[in-house]
């Protein structure tokens, strides 16, 4: 659940370096370590760090059963200072049959089959709650505006009990009792 909402959130890009599948498995050992800390009662502040590599494996490997039908290759990259940047395949057509008659003057109209999004922001968390500052947003490298970008999230986020879906300018709650998440170069670091 974790690792998806951060998928989920950064629509993410790859990095330069392979992933594996001991990243991966390293990466659900920490998450298991993360979820079991939240459940029990406060003692001390603990720190875990997780790389670029190891969610990217993750995402490579694991994660197509918490995916969305439609968004395949997801990938994030954690440029530091807060900021990360996310790249995935999306089935826009999806997107366009879901809504009512369009107008040629529509973006939305013009954009068909499955294509690269891309979008970049800053992630800023404290006390418990996070929230994600769009910076950029592409679709095939071609730049897009937010509105086009929110449409996107807001088709692949929407469940039977959040039907609105995602909206990239809420704040959001951080699970298993996170307190923030600290944005560095290539990695993240947890702290709970």
């Amino acid at each position: 659940m974790f690792i998806g909402a951060v998928a989920a959130a950064t629509l993410a890009a790859r990095g330069a370096n392979p992933v594996s599948k001991r990243d991966a498995e390293v990466l659900k050992q920490k998450v298991a370590t993360i979820t079991t800390l939240g459940a029990s009662p406060v003692t001390k502040a603990r720190r875990t760090t997780v790389t670029e590599n190891e969610l990217n494996a993750y995402l490579a490997y694991d994660a197509h059963q918490d995916l969305p039908p439609g968004v395949v290759e997801p990938s994030i990259t954690i440029l530091g200072t807060g900021r990360v940047s996310g790249r995935a395949v999306v089935d826009l057509d999806s997107v366009r049959k879901s809504r009512s008659a369009t107008s040629m003057l529509d973006p939305m109209s013009y954009l068909s089959g499955r294509l690269p999004i891309t979008a970049t922001g800053t992630l800023t968390t404290s006390n418990g709650v996070g929230q994600f500052q769009l910076e950029s947003a592409a679709v095939s490298g071609v730049p897009v505006p937010k509105m086009i970008l929110q449409e996107i999230v807001t088709y692949y986020s929407r469940t039977p009990l959040n039907p609105a879906g995602i909206g990239l300018d809420d704040s959001f709650a951080l699970p298993a009792r996170i307190r923030e998440i600290q944005v560095e170069r290539g990695q993240a670091i947890i702290v709970q």
